[in-house]
């Protein structure tokens, strides 16, 4: 009887310890390893998330971005323009808008190539943007059309800087092939206040710009 007692009591301990092999025991090793590996994938996912919102934003800035002069195209100064007025409305604040088209482009485009075109443009901004402040913003509305916002001047103040503007790129010559050539500019003010809106802002000074145009056109 002893002996039957001493066999039970063998197979309970091998059971026992068959379940302490087998059995719940071990599972927090395994969900260690699990936690582990869920955390590095959401590391993953994480760092996945942060370079897709980093493309988007180059997207966005692309979208609002002259690729060849690296200025804000048409769309991205018309937004930056909405903002400015906005910020002019609430704080009272004043600037000026001008509109500025530049000459004898296309001429160069056809006898020397878009290379040329897009060299004279290069420069041209340059000669623009060592004109005006770090605040105040260049745009490229287009072809040969550019838009400049201007902070804090008076109306006089804005022509002013229309005629400075327009003198700069006059002053500019290219040599391209041997050959010497220029080009020019026209230059429409309109200046910004609380009742201002973006569009028709936009249509005042390329308004006056073409009234200017013809003025210089009759002047030469």
């Amino acid at each position: 009887m002893k002996k039957k007692i001493r066999t039970a009591a063998s197979r309970l301990a091998k059971r026992r310890k068959a379940g302490a092999v087998s059995g719940r025991a071990p599972s927090a090793p395994r969900r260690s390893a699990a936690s582990a590996g869920a955390k590095a994938e959401i590391r993953r996912l994480k760092s996945e998330l942060k370079q897709a919102l980093s493309r988007i934003e180059e997207l966005k800035s692309s979208a609002n971005t002259d690729f060849l002069l690296e200025i804000p195209n048409r769309r991205g100064f018309e937004r930056l323009l909405n903002r400015a007025i906005s910020y002019i409305q609430r704080y009272r604040a004043g600037g000026a808008l001008i509109v500025l088209d530049v000459d004898r482009l296309k001429p160069i485009n056809d006898t020397f190539g878009h290379a040329a075109g897009d060299q004279v443009l290069k420069v041209i901004v340059a000669a623009l943007s060592r004109q005006i402040r770090s605040s105040d913003v260049i745009g490229r509305l287009g072809g040969d059309e550019f838009a400049l916002l201007l902070w804090n001047l008076t109306e006089t103040d804005a022509h002013a800087k229309a005629a400075s503007l327009e003198q700069a790129i006059d002053d500019l010559s290219f040599v391209f092939d041997g050959k010497t050539v220029t080009t020019g500019a026209s230059a429409g003010v309109a200046v910004l206040g609380p009742h201002s809106e973006a569009g028709r802002s936009l249509e005042e000074a390329d308004c006056a710009m073409y009234v200017r145009k013809a003025q210089r056109r009759h002047e030469s």
